[in-house]
């Protein structure tokens, strides 16, 4: 009956708002440092049986096809694309971008991301009152391995590979001062998001195998860049008309099923 209509077009409708959500958040961040985009992916339910393929009559003959009814759609997850964003030149002696796989290593709370560390594509950074290495952002998250800046250094040099070296005055060659590792993740479409620009670890994605830029397919470190949001504008604005329609259509479903239940009714009287 067009009761069924009614459930599956509902179903429809809140998994469209998600994916709207979903959209929302994507332009929403179209300018945020080492945004990753995401996607929704759906599902269909489950189905009323009311007649099984393969079924034999009388004189033996099979069903060729069977009879199904379905109840609707739900949200199956979310995907992250890691795919590379446009690297953004600011000539800024502490930023990097990652030309490439990997993430940067921040420390958290505990609570927050398995063994304190969480993980980002955000490198704009800067130093704090330690002279640490940190994000700039307004948490202030430390690169993990510690790197420490000399309070008298001149110039900062990043190399691809992560070596930081500090030209300090009166050293006729500049000192390595400390190391950007990057770790990498299996599946790190299954990372945690925790806000922040922050990744967290996870069952789904495995755990981080860390290393030298630029080895075991590892990215490279360029400095006086970062990488700016993966999110192509264009194509998210496309998915938001599509959702409407597809909105408008079930919300059209939802009026004649509620039309043909009155046509029903009214047969009775």
């Amino acid at each position: 009956m067009a009761i069924v209509s009614l459930q599956s077009a509902a179903t429809g409708l809140s998994a469209l708002n998600t994916n709207l959500d979903v959209i929302a958040n994507n332009l929403a961040n179209v300018n945020t440092t080492g945004f990753k985009g995401s996607r929704v992916n759906f599902q269909d339910l489950l189905y009323q049986e009311k007649a099984q393929p393969g079924t034999e009559n009388a004189n033996g003959d099979q069903r060729p096809t069977g009879l199904y009814v379905g109840l609707g759609v739900r949200v199956s997850g979310t995907q992250l694309s890691f795919e590379q964003g446009s690297l953004l030149s600011t000539g800024k002696p502490y930023d990097v971008a990652i030309d490439g796989a990997g993430f940067l290593q921040v420390t958290v709370e505990p609570d927050r991301a398995a063994n304190g560390i969480a993980y980002t594509r955000a490198g704009a950074l800067t130093v704090n009152s330690d002279g640490e290495l940190v994000l700039a952002s307004d948490q202030g998250r430390r690169l993990e391995p510690v790197i420490q800046i000399p309070e008298n250094a001149e110039t900062i040099t990043i190399s691809t590979t992560g070596e930081v070296y500090a030209t300090i005055p009166g050293e006729p060659e500049p000192q390595l001062v400390g190391n950007i590792e990057l770790a990498t993740f299996i599946n790190p479409a299954g990372l945690v998001q925790l806000g922040e620009n922050l990744f967290g670890e996870s069952q789904a994605s495995g755990p981080p195998i860390t290393g030298q830029p630029g080895e075991d397919n590892r990215g490279t470190i360029i400095q006086g860049f970062v990488e700016g949001s993966n999110v192509d504008p264009t194509k998210e604005l496309i998915d938001m008309i599509r959702t409407q329609r597809a909105f408008e259509m079930n919300s059209q479903t939802i009026r004649t099923a509620d039309e043909m239940l009155r046509t029903v009714s009214q047969l009775a009287r």
